[in-house]
Order: structure tokens, then C-alpha cells, then sequence
């Protein structure tokens, strides 16, 4: 099973809002999800970006590809060097 670290789209049509999620790769991109782990908001303003670091640590271990905007996101935040 391969288990990516990605965005899922919430919020009403042009305000978008994200949920950081760890899910199967097969999966929908706003399908099933393992679990939550953060979210991340671009219109505020700076853009509010809230991940659970240590969880984020835990999946990145256990084998978890983030994305490319999810590893961004994480390096903005300090969770990744």
C-alpha cells in the first residue's frame, strides 16, 4: 500500500480551504483518509498552515511520501530540515 501525505480540498467553490491527510494513493483525492493531521488555509493572510509535527514525523517514518506542496508546507512550518 502506498500511503502519501496529501491535501484534501474543503471549503465552498473559490475559497478553498485544505486538510493535510495521510491516505492510500489509490484513494480519491478528497476520498477515504487514514487520518488527519493538519490543516492549511491560503487565503488568510500570512496563509495559516497547522500540522501536527510529531504525527507528520511518525507517518514520513513509517514510509508516508508527502507531496510536493505537503513537503513545502512542512518545511515552512519546521517540521522538515
Amino acid at each position: 500500500m502506498a500511503v502519501k501525505i496529501r491535501l484534501k480540498r474543503m471549503g465552498a467553490k473559490k475559497n478553498p480551504f485544505y486538510r493535510v491527510v495521510v491516505a492510500d494513493s489509490r484513494n480519491a483525492r478528497d476520498g477515504r483518509f487514514i487520518e488527519e493531521i493538519g490543516t492549511y488555509d491560503p487565503l488568510a493572510e500570512p496563509a495559516k498552515i497547522e500540522i501536527d509535527k510529531d504525527k507528520a514525523l511518525s507517518w514520513i517514518g513509517k514510509g508516508a511520501q508527502p507531496t510536493d506542496t505537503v513537503r513545502n508546507l512542512l518545511k515552512r512550518t519546521g517540521a522538515l530540515q
